[in-house]
């Protein structure tokens, strides 16, 4: 069966590549704030504004690609409950980045599986992590070193690179952080068959 990811990520991209899935991309062209703004305004938490998001990724490709699997992918922090986005440039990442520190924040990722239009499958995971007390100097001289890679990911940072300096401890899976929770979607994909082991 295709399976087709429905993300222009290449670090999603990457993580299954890793594990020997062999799929095709088609990012999807869904509005992600238009469909926020109502999961914002009835306060759904932040880990089902992920699941939603993951769905409809996975369902937009999904209908204009019959007879493939579409994966849907999404990440949201959460700070106390508070939904944060990505910055919108490197002003706001220096903001976001000293709103985290000092504090403990979550990462929920979700995935979502489509099949010919209807969503057939979904899970969430959650990390936990804790940024360390950051001075203004601090702050500066990371969002400098990290140059315009702040604004590609929510929280202003990525731990795949220099945003792991941020951090004092960091509790979860490594795909999840990453915003693919691996180990689900593998064990679906393994019970579809589209995996062989």
């Amino acid at each position: 069966m295709r399976l087709i990811l429905a993300s222009g990520s290449a670090t999603r991209a990457a993580l299954l590549a890793s594990a020997g899935v062999k799929f095709t991309t088609q990012p999807s062209r869904i509005d992600e704030r238009v469909v926020e703004a109502p999961l914002l305004a009835a306060a759904v938490p932040p880990g089902d504004i992920a699941a939603a998001l993951a769905e409809e990724k996975a369902f937009d490709v999904s209908r204009r690609e019959q007879g493939a699997l579409v994966i849907g992918a999404d990440q949201t922090l959460d700070l106390a409950g508070e939904l944060v986005t990505k910055p919108r440039d490197n002003a706001a990442a220096r903001e976001q980045v000293a709103r985290l520190a000092g504090h403990t924040h979550r990462l929920h990722s979700a995935v979502a599986i489509a099949d010919d239009g209807t969503v057939v499958w979904r899970n969430v995971q959650s990390a936990t992590l804790a940024m360390r007390t950051l001075s203004a100097a601090d702050i500066d001289s990371y969002i400098a070193a990290a140059g315009d890679a702040v604004t590609a990911s929510v929280g202003g940072y990525q731990v795949e690179s220099l945003g792991i300096r941020l951090f004092d401890s960091i509790e979860g899976d490594h795909s999840t952080i990453l915003g693919l929770p691996l180990l689900p979607l593998l064990k679906y994909l393994r019970e579809r068959a589209v995996l062989p082991w």
